[in-house]
């Protein structure tokens, strides 16, 4: 016997239901909270329905929400040491679409308990069991390095609306970042009027500010102007400078922790594509934590919203495009890697020259060699192999006789569907409706050539 226990958690407590097979209630909805006494609960009521169905195995899921989910997922894994039980962790999006699809309108905690249930039920082939959270600390640690990323950019974007006013100097030898020798000298003269009164001597010991610049800088600052030259704006300028300083030590310092943590083999085999550096690497693994979670690479690009999303009804195609499902943070990887692989590995810039020659825009290009890098990076995983552009060459050369069965495949299935009615030419169709089946027509001729050795009479009537 079969039983599958759906948990709907939200923050401090979780609704769970117990299903049969046939989606049948065997224990109603019950709520418990996430405390020491709510945990003993669950296992005791765990224990009294394998007590009355001795030999029955039972299957368990908690949706994702942003790790509320925690605490139980960790539970119910402990009590597969007493209990028949397999714990997984699904995505709520495919519970959303099924309750949608069996039309329920209503959405409530029980709710979602009793769908998550009846997702187990009808979609298994779409849940992996039992799967280890491999670096999850290490995940959450990693996400907090990348808050503090977007914190320091918001800072300095505060800066550079104060600076603006208060030294508007600096503000031109800001690039791409902010070096940490214009935040030195931010720290140290932070109003146009403090820079005037400065000796260039003493700012040039500030690494990479020479003596010459430092004098070069002085002289403008006293032709400044700037309004905000008060206590109040130097003291401001100086603080959000110094946060900033503090912000870059403490990525730094995380980082290190995080490359100490995470020592495997695939790291060094990621580093073997030229565009992937250690912290690409480190975030790319973190992102996929083990590539046999996908046993196909349509799935593994799939699952990160690399693949193309489109709608096709009758002749039209419509919004073919990047489908940016999944991790956004994944994407921002690939778009980094993809941006320095384009300089630096010849195979991607191929790609990206091929795409723009064929009339794409520079974004569009940028996100189909983001495809293939995904693809690639799951061929070096899935096969432990370092990268070898050769190997990339004998796939492409498989992938067009992939295409070719690929045509002949759907040339076939065109046949099959039209088995009770040939084409009519008197039927009122589109003009692309007409060119395909022209197309159709000239196709299973060139077969008919091939296999028969003659030629086709229809190429006359086209």
């Amino acid at each position: 016997m079969k039983l599958y226990l759906g948990s709907d958690v939200s923050k401090g407590y979780a609704d769970w239901v117990i299903l049969s097979e046939k989606k049948q209630a065997v224990l109603d909805n019950f709520q418990l909270d996430d405390t020491y006494a709510g945990h003993c609960k669950l296992y005791s009521i765990l224990e009294a329905y394998f007590e009355k169905h001795p030999g029955s195995e039972m299957y368990a899921a908690v949706e994702s929400t942003g790790g509320y989910e925690n605490n139980w997922f960790s539970t119910l894994k402990s009590y597969q040491k007493v209990f028949n039980l397999k714990v997984a962790r699904i995505n709520p999006s495919g519970v959303n679409f099924n309750r949608r699809a069996g039309m329920k309108r209503n959405v409530t905690d029980a709710i979602s308990a009793l769908s998550i249930a009846e997702y187990m039920i009808n979609h298994p082939e779409n849940i992996s069991f039992d799967q280890d959270d491999k670096w999850k600390t290490l995940c959450r640690h990693w996400n907090f390095v990348e808050m503090q990323k977007a914190q320091r950019t918001q800072t300095i974007n505060q800066l550079e609306t104060i600076l603006y006013c208060a030294n508007p100097i600096l503000i031109r030898l800001k690039k791409d970042n902010l070096p940490n020798w214009l935040l030195e000298l931010i720290i140290k003269c932070p109003t146009a009027d403090k820079l005037a009164k400065a000796k260039p001597e003493k700012l040039s010991k500030i690494p990479y500010l020479t003596l010459a610049r430092a004098k070069t800088l002085v002289a403008e600052a006293k032709q400044n102007i700037a309004s905000a030259t008060d206590k109040n704006a130097e003291i401001l300028v100086s603080q959000i400078a110094r946060q900033i300083k503090a912000f870059d030590q403490n990525i730094k310092s995380q980082m290190r922790l995080i490359e100490q943590e995470l020592i495997c083999p695939e790291i060094e085999i990621l580093k073997s594509f030229n565009g992937i550096n250690t912290i690409s690497a480190i975030g790319l693994l973190l992102e996929i934590e083990t590539i046999e979670r996908f046993p196909t690479v349509k799935g593994f690009s799939c699952y990160f919203g690399l693949h193309p999303k489109f709608k096709q009804s009758g002749d039209k195609v419509i919004g073919v495009r990047m489908s940016k499902q999944g991790s956004k943070n994944m994407r921002k990887i690939l778009f980094n890697i993809a941006k320095g692989a384009i300089t630096y590995n010849p195979l991607i810039r191929a790609v990206y020259e091929k795409k723009l020659s064929q009339g794409m825009s520079k974004m569009a290009a940028i996100g189909v060699c983001m495809h293939k890098i995904l693809r690639i990076i799951y061929g070096m995983l899935k096969n432990k192999q370092a990268f070898n552009p050769l190997i990339d060459k004998q796939n492409y050369e498989k992938s067009k006789s992939k295409q070719q069965e690929k045509q002949l495949q759907e040339s076939v299935n065109t046949k099959k569907s039209r088995r009770y009615q040939v084409f009519d030419a008197a039927a009122p169709i589109s003009r692309k409706q007409t060119k395909k089946r022209k197309e159709h027509d000239l196709s299973q001729c060139e077969i008919t050539s091939q296999s028969t050795g003659s030629a086709c009479s229809s190429l006359t009537k086209l």
